[in-house]
């Protein structure tokens, strides 16, 4: 999947080998509100779209492997009826809440419950919030390399390896052919798992300032710090993708080294499905020749006409060389004719002297 500005793309390879490519617009939930632009609050409101998205693209997907004679259900219907068509889209906000609501519970409820064991140990509020935090990331990075070992995750991984692949193989200049992509990093500053990790750290700081005791108000804190967590996490993220000095690189290091296990090498099938997402957002011909002085069309029409040269001068060749196996043919063929009638005239002259002796 790959977006550009309003617009997105997802391109499914289909069990029959051809490539799908689904084109969209979607504006996400504030559309052109200036709250967009607005620091801290736009990465709120990014995250939310981000995770609906990333959803709605990875059903449309799974959609490709259903069963095509499976028929609509009782149930199907009956929601459809109620929701007036939009079962689709109840089903995915539904999904996206539950999914909300079991991150809350797994890496913030979770990992302040377990902290609190260590209440007996530890009597200072802010090495215990130090604590929980630790447990929050160790939870994160079990659940991503466990879910790492899932069959169907992988491959998704190595679709995150070509979508990353490709757009680093465009912001450094080269054309976006699946050799160059190939070569290009797995790995990129602005990625979504980075955006997680950052989320994790900042949590921990957030978070060591809250010093209130009774528990159900630390969780509803932390709980209500999740649009602040997430708002500082985005210009974080978004910063690094913008610039590159020491500092950067040791603030990005965490996430890049995290996407080693949330990326894999794809194949050359999966950079194929990955170019055609990207050129279906995004014009990186004249990205390259905006940016980098680098006019794509220009050398592919010279390769063209290499290419044709190179093959006028093969056919041209091989006529000659056809034309030269067609003369030694000839050749031959009077040369075997030349014989035949040495040795005709020889049997004549030798009928001839015996009849003479005779």
């Amino acid at each position: 999947m790959m977006k550009n500005r309003d617009i997105y793309a997802v391109a499914v390879r289909k069990s029959d080998g051809k490539i799908v490519v689904n084109t969209q617009e979607y504006a996400g939930i504030l559309g052109d509100s200036f709250l967009k632009k607005v620091p801290f609050v736009r990465g709120i409101f990014n995250f939310i779209d981000s995770l609906a998205l990333g959803m709605k693209s990875l059903n449309y997907s799974a959609s490709f492997y259903e069963d095509e004679e499976a028929k609509e259900s009782a149930a199907d219907k009956a929601l459809n009826k109620v929701t007036g068509g939009r079962a689709e889209k109840v089903f995915m906000a539904l999904t996206l809440i539950f999914s909300i609501a079991l991150s809350v519970a797994v890496f913030i409820a979770l990992p302040y419950y377990l902290s609190t064991l260590f209440g007996k140990y530890v009597r200072n509020h802010s090495l215990l919030n130090i604590i929980e935090g630790a447990i929050r990331i160790v939870i994160f990075l079990s659940y991503v390399l466990l879910i790492s070992l899932m069959k169907d995750i992988r491959r998704v991984y190595m679709y995150h390896g070509a979508e990353h692949k490709c757009i680093n193989c465009i912001e450094r200049g080269r054309a976006l052919y699946v050799e160059n992509v190939r070569r290009s990093s797995r790995m990129h500053r602005r990625c979504g798992t980075s955006f997680l990790l950052f989320v994790m750290f900042v949590s921990i700081i957030l978070f060591f300032f809250i010093t209130v005791t009774n528990p159900v108000y630390r969780i509803v804190l932390r709980i209500a710090l999740i649009p602040v967590v997430a708002g500082i996490s985005y210009e974080l993220i978004r910063f690094a993708g913008k610039h590159d000095n020491v500092f950067v690189r040791i603030l990005s290091a965490p996430g890049m080294l995290l996407q080693r296990l949330t990326t894999r090498e794809p194949d050359e099938d999966m950079i194929e499905v990955a170019i055609q997402s990207v050129e279906a957002v995004f014009d990186w011909r004249q990205y390259l020749k905006e940016n980098f002085d680098y006019d794509v069309g220009a050398q592919e029409a010279a390769e063209a006409a290499a290419r044709a040269q190179d093959e006028e001068e093969e056919a041209a060749e091989a006529a000659a060389k056809e034309r030269e196996e067609d003369a030694g043919a000839i050749r031959q063929t009077d040369m075997g004719r030349t014989g035949n009638i040495g040795q005709s005239g020889a049997g004549y002259r030798k009928a001839e002297a015996e009849d003479t002796a005779s």
